[in-house]
């Protein structure tokens, strides 16, 4: 069980930094609700299942979903 949480976490550390990295906006908002999956994935190890319940739904399901809309409503100026 602790290799299983170390995995998640080293994990989570290459999507987080790979999110910062990303110049592809829609991919870095992907990443990042990655991230909060692999946290909600974490939090049910820890046996918090109603934590996990909750960073999964408006951690990686809303905040992803509000900030795709946001990326696709602004304009790029990209050269």
């Amino acid at each position: 069980m602790i290799l299983v949480s170390w995995i998640l976490i080293v994990l989570m550390i290459g999507l987080a930094v790979l999110s910062i990295e990303l110049k592809n906006l829609i991919a870095a908002v992907v990443a990042m609700g990655a991230v909060s999956l692999i946290i909600s994935l974490l939090f049910l190890l820890l046996q918090a299942p109603d934590v996990a319940m909750a960073e999964a739904s408006i951690g990686a399901a809303l905040t992803m979903a509000i900030y795709i809309i946001g990326v696709r409503e602004t304009e790029r100026s990209e050269k």
